[in-house]
């Protein structure tokens, strides 16, 4: 942990004299706002993930809550898993069942001639939060009459939107948030940074380009899974991802970062509460309010999802 860590980490541990860290930690509410589900045992199987690998197994809630609850974190927003519409319906479905999920954000093509039909059909489920427009399906600047149009409707029902894709797609949101300032828009996995040990300039300006904009947040989420190395073997110290972390604070500050796991998708990096423990080590030394912000308060502001008892 290098020095000015430190001096933060220290200066929150004797605000507190009273709570260890695991105590704070137990007592804050968490929003994962990144947790995949699906199931290849149903008869038309899945799109994604591809067979053979080891991501290609039946995830259900209670697999994350297996691991999260013990944790103290009891509630997910799901993104989507899979193109498919009707896949759409089936998280949905599942949603109903479990209490633990207080919002999906799904997937659907603005370039799709049925795209107003379906996105007027899923967001009559109070569940549905917003749809995600990932690189290698939606192209941010492929067909920008669509694009935009499809922005301008997600905000007319007061919906986010999920972004994911390489640096290169961070100039794309920034243009799209300010083109559509009323619509919220959420970037995943820290914009694919990389690995922090090899971070390329571009990827720096863009975040502060993107930044610029009010209504876009970042997930912080997808860290340790997009270090170099073997599998599952990524860095657990939270002084290696301080090139990363300490850029989007510099760059977003305490009001717009949130917590997502990218679970099961971030075993590829390390176990899950590793995943949290290296997040929550950073922003508890930013304070309580500063943690409390990340781990749930920006999300109910980006998300708006639902409360459920």
């Amino acid at each position: 942990m290098n020095r000015r860590h430190f001096l933060k980490t220290a200066a929150l541990g004797s605000a507190l004299p009273a709570l260890g860290k695991n105590q704070v930690q137990a007592s804050m509410r968490v929003i994962d706002t990144h947790t995949h589900f699906y199931d290849p045992t149903r008869p038309e199987g899945v799109p994604w993930p591809p067979k053979g690998t080891p991501l290609h197994r039946k995830v259900m809630p209670a697999d994350w809550k297996a691991l999260a609850n013990p944790l103290g974190i009891r509630e997910t927003v799901i993104v989507e898993a899979s193109p498919w519409v009707e896949d759409n319906q089936w998280i949905l479905d599942l949603a109903a069942q479990e209490k633990c999920i207080v919002g999906f954000v799904g997937n659907l093509d603005p370039n799709d001639p049925d795209f107003a039909a379906n996105l007027k059909r899923f967001s009559a489920n109070p569940l549905f939060r917003g749809v995600r427009w990932r690189g290698n399906l939606v192209q941010l600047n492929a067909n920008e009459d669509k694009v935009l149009a499809g922005a301008k409707r997600l905000a007319d029902y007061g919906l986010e939107l999920d972004v994911n894709g390489p640096p290169d797609t961070l100039p794309l949101a920034a243009k799209l948030a300010a083109d559509v300032p009323d619509l919220r828009i959420v970037i995943n996995h820290v914009g694919s940074a990389g690995d922090p040990k090899a971070l390329k300039p571009e990827w720096q300006t863009n975040i502060q380009k993107v930044a610029i904009q009010p209504n876009v947040f970042m997930k912080v989420s997808g860290l340790m899974e997009q270090v170099k190395g073997p599998e599952g073997q990524a860095p657990q110290e939270t002084d290696y991802y301080l090139p990363i972390l300490d850029h989007l604070w510099d760059s977003f500050g305490a009001d717009r970062l949130i917590y997502g796991s990218n679970w099961p998708v971030s075993d590829r990096g390390a176990p899950y509460e590793a995943v949290f423990n290296m997040v929550s080590e950073y922003f508890h030394a930013k304070g309580l309010d500063a943690a409390e912000k990340y781990f749930w308060k920006n999300s109910l502001t980006a998300y708006r999802w639902i409360e459920r008892s």
